[in-house]
């Protein structure tokens, strides 16, 4: 099997009989990985959606550049996952930012990420 770039395999099927159609291999392409992280009420009015942010990972060799794409427009409760219990009580704000694709391969589905913001300047269109 061999693919046209070198997109992410998150899921693939193997050792097992598949059934005609259905997908043997699913691939994340680099330009569609983004990463998912919540903000505190009191953060929320630095963020805009273009502007910079660096994101650390355990394992990857260098932080991670990417661009914030979505601010969730409502709050939503901190999600479960984040067991801190001062942060348990208070609400969140769902964003997402899209790391370059050069470097979005070092990133991996569910993996936790510390985001930092990069000063305040807006990230250009690439």
């Amino acid at each position: 099997m061999s693919a046209d770039n070198e997109d992410y395999i998150y899921d693939e099927t193997s050792g097992e009989w598949v059934p005609a159609g259905s997908p043997v291999v699913s691939m994340l392409p680099a330009q569609n990985v983004k990463v998912r992280f919540f903000v505190p009420e009191s953060r929320l009015g630095a963020l805009r959606v273009g502007q910079a942010v660096r994101i650390r990972c355990d394992g990857c060799a260098q932080p991670v550049e990417a661009t914030l794409t979505f601010i969730a427009p409502e709050a939503e409760y901190t999600p479960p996952v984040i067991y801190s219990r001062e942060n348990r009580a208070k609400l969140v704000f769902m964003v997402e930012a899209r790391p370059r694709a050069e470097q979005a391969m070092s990133l991996h589905p569910g993996q936790p990420i510390v985001a930092e913001l990069i000063a305040t300047r807006v990230a250009q269109e690439r």
